[in-house]
């Protein structure tokens, strides 16, 4: 892969990352920055417990959507690289994931990198994805806390990669350590949530948080 397709990729991603939309949404239809109001990060479950379903649905989905097609136009520039054994999706998703951790347009401070990161991995194995999600969701609904459904499918995906590499006997090394680095981001971003998780303080679906949590 040359140095001009790498710069290339991480700059598409990054970009697009970088369309944070719970800062848009909430400065558009609400007059304010999401990042003022309920936990201060700039994610759909912020948006969520601050502005309700409906916003949080379309939070998501932009997020969601600016991570699978970051991934999916690198791959359309780049195709030619494919026979190098290089997935420039890889340099496109981790540049997206960092776009909307620290986005560009928007004093670069962003979210978590969840639903942006959930894009990213449709694109790149829709099977780990899928497998992800059978794992996060169950628990997602019967903790009603977001956080450790995110830090749970974070810490599993490079486990999930690297096992359903091994199985359909296809290369592992470069698709695990793409998602061990990943996984990593994400968990790194939920210190804060980690520790209120072994608090005990963490926020539950449905509550009514206080301003101050972050």
């Amino acid at each position: 892969m040359t140095v001009l397709a790498s710069i290339i990729c991480l700059l598409e991603g990054y970009l697009l990352g970088s369309l944070n939309f719970s800062i848009i949404l909430s400065r558009t239809f609400k007059g304010q920055d999401i990042r003022d109001h309920g936990s201060k990060n700039a994610g759909m479950t912020n948006i969520l417990r601050t502005y309700g379903k409906k916003y949080a649905f379309l939070c998501g989905l932009g997020d969601f959507s600016k991570g699978l097609l970051a991934v999916l136009l690198a791959r359309f520039l780049f195709s030619w690289m494919g026979a190098s054994g290089f997935d420039p999706g890889y340099l496109a998703g981790i540049a997206a994931m960092g776009g909307h951790m620290f986005p560009l347009y928007f004093g670069f401070r962003g979210g978590k990198g969840v639903m942006t990161g959930l894009g990213v991995i449709i694109a790149l194995d829709p099977l780990t994805f899928l497998l992800v999600l059978v794992i996060a969701l169950p628990l997602l609904f019967k903790t009603r806390i977001v956080s450790l459904a995110s830090i749970t499918g974070a810490a599993l995906y490079p486990v999930i990669t690297c096992v359903t590499r091994l199985m359909t006997r296809r290369p592992v090394l470069a698709d695990t350590l793409f998602a061990l680095v990943c996984g990593c981001i994400v968990l790194y971003m939920h210190r804060g949530n980690i520790q209120r998780l072994l608090h005990g303080t963490e926020y539950r679906f449905g509550e009514k948080p206080p301003e101050s949590k972050n």
